[in-house]
């Protein structure tokens, strides 16, 4: 099977990293993977990719990074002939704004187009430029797939006419099943890994921790992540006199690896699409303590009965939440080994590709 697969860049990022870990699955098996990154500036290359991918960058291609509606129109004139000469079997598209010039260069090819959206779509406002360019041209892809039933039934109101929509969730790497959480040690981690974004409510998550340090003196606080916001959070710890407690240790490419040191896990973002950071503490066998925000998380926890499920935006809920989980080593122990199990067995690599193997064939990709 001959693929196409577009995306803005592989810069850090969750959506990055799902295609970047698609792209090498299918060339694994022997498919036939074309990559290309859409983003003017090109981008820093932050995930690898197989050699036996071939990967693009438009701008490259077209000669042009100043945006521009001439530089516009040539980008998708380029992209349309990067597409005929390939003949691919089917298009997959990631994010908004690719997938709609994916959409507007490729029709009339015949190619089916699959596109993907991988955040929650109410972040937008409703006349927001990008929501009425998705309601005007998504209704032209052969299928839109999203993460969560929840998000599939705003797409359905969203964009009138829209074809299909398919759910598939994210996989769990496969490198996770060499993994182990590691014994606790003398002293505990408490980590949390993403974007230093205001949505992820990182500042919430060291107000917190502040309270509880005290009366737990053997934990420390490790967050992974980049952003914006590195300084004031930078500023945020030393104002809290934190700095021996709770440190801002940068992103990095293969979290699994700081997770299986960690002894808890939390998130507080205000909203998801599919966070793989939770999906894969979860894996790795860490206990997780995470906000009910729109969409993910209570799909990935079952509920809540794989973590601490904490209603959006309790203060009182967390600091209790995180009070139980830190003073309670056999709470840690067995929601650890029940959430390694739950998401193992719901998110394996193998049932993942088999339900992108059943959507090529509905599309006509597979015959």
């Amino acid at each position: 099977m001959k693929i196409i697969l577009l995306t803005s860049s592989l810069a850090l990022g969750g959506t990055e990293r799902v295609v970047a870990n698609l792209c090498n699955d299918l060339a694994r098996r022997g498919d036939s993977v074309t990559l290309i990154l859409t983003f003017s500036g090109t981008g820093k290359q932050f995930y690898q990719i197989s050699e036996a991918t071939e990967v693009i960058y438009l701008a490259n291609i077209v000669g042009v990074k100043k945006i521009s509606i001439l530089s516009y129109t040539q980008r998708l004139y380029a992209l349309r002939q990067l597409v005929s000469q390939r003949s691919a079997d089917v298009i997959v598209s990631f994010l908004p704004n690719v997938n709609v010039a994916t959409i507007l260069s490729t029709a009339f090819l015949g190619v089916p187009v699959i596109i993907c959206e991988r955040s929650y779509p109410a972040v937008f406002p409703r006349f927001h430029w990008l929501n009425l360019l998705r309601r005007f041209t998504y209704r032209f892809a052969d299928m839109l797939t999203v993460q969560t039933e929840s998000v599939a039934d705003i797409f359905r109101r969203l964009c009138p006419g829209v074809k299909a929509v398919c759910t598939i969730p994210n996989a769990l790497p496969q490198e996770i099943a060499s993994y182990r959480k590691t014994p606790e040690s003398q002293r505990k981690i408490l980590l949390s890994l993403g974007r230093l974004a205001s949505e992820k409510q990182v500042d919430k998550l060291l107000d917190a921790f502040s309270a509880a340090a005290p009366e737990f003196h053997d934990w420390d606080l490790h967050i992974y992540g980049d952003g914006p916001l590195m300084m004031a959070l930078e500023q945020h710890i030393e104002s809290a006199g934190l700095h021996t407690r709770v440190f801002l240790k940068g992103p990095t490419s293969r979290p699994w690896e700081v997770m299986a040191c960690a002894d808890a896990f939390v998130m507080l973002s205000q909203y998801e699409g599919f966070p793989n950071a939770l999906l894969e503490a979860m894996g790795i066998g860490l206990p997780c303590i995470v906000f009910d925000c729109p969409s993910g998380p209570r799909e990935i926890t079952r509920d809540g009965q794989d973590a601490l499920l904490v209603p959006l935006n309790d203060y009182q809920a967390l600091a209790a939440a995180m009070t139980k989980m830190m003073g309670d080593a056999q709470l840690r122990r067995c929601l650890g080994n029940q959430a390694r199990d739950s998401v193992r067995r719901r998110f394996s690599h193998a049932h993942v590709m088999s339900l992108w193997d059943r959507l090529f064939k509905r599309v006509g990709a597979i015959q």
